[in-house]
């Protein structure tokens, strides 16, 4: 129930009412270039490639993004933590190739990240607890008003709290009407 279940909701939303968007998985992107240059077999396993590679991919992710055109959705991660300490999910580099309207934080409070993580068997995940997740979060704030910085577009978070979804995905529609 994270950001990808909001995007998605609020893209449901949308086509009822004839909005249509894109959606891409950045991530995705990545990992399929990745998958086929035989260096990883699973998308956490990206997070631990050399930091070069991760710029390369990076880079490609984005150039193939930019030539799909308007009205797309970008899902990706803000800040990737890799083992050598935060990496921005869009640098400068890729900023330039997508020029986005809007950065859409979702987020919730770091208990119930670290409740929805632990039972989340399909990811295999670095271990941290609420003060790392705590922190990540300020992180990712952090550079997205960087990332506004260097676009000139704006910054909005969603909160989506356990149990309450339908609100956080209702929020997405009305940004993106």
């Amino acid at each position: 129930m994270g950001k990808t279940t909001v995007i998605n909701g609020a893209l449901e939303l949308l086509e009822r009412e004839g909005v249509s968007y894109r959606p891409i998985n950045f991530g995705t992107f990545m990992f399929e270039v990745a998958s086929a240059e035989g260096l990883v077999s699973d998308r956490d396993e990206m997070r631990t490639l050399p930091q070069d590679i991760q710029r390369r991919l990076q880079k490609t992710a984005a150039e193939q993004i930019a030539r799909i055109g308007e009205n797309i959705i970008v899902d990706t991660h803000c800040t990737v933590k890799t083992p050598k300490g935060f990496l921005a999910g869009l640098p400068e580099w890729v900023l330039r190739e997508l020029m986005p309207d809007i950065f859409v934080l979702v987020e919730t409070d770091e208990d119930q990240i670290l409740r929805r993580r632990l039972s989340d068997a399909t990811r295999t995940r670095d271990m941290e607890g609420y003060q790392g997740i705590k922190d990540h979060q300020q992180f990712n704030r952090a550079i997205a008003a960087s990332y506004a910085m260097l676009t000139g577009c704006t910054v909005k978070a969603i909160q989506n709290p356990d149990f309450l979804l339908d609100n956080a995905v209702a929020e997405m529609a009305e940004l993106l009407r």
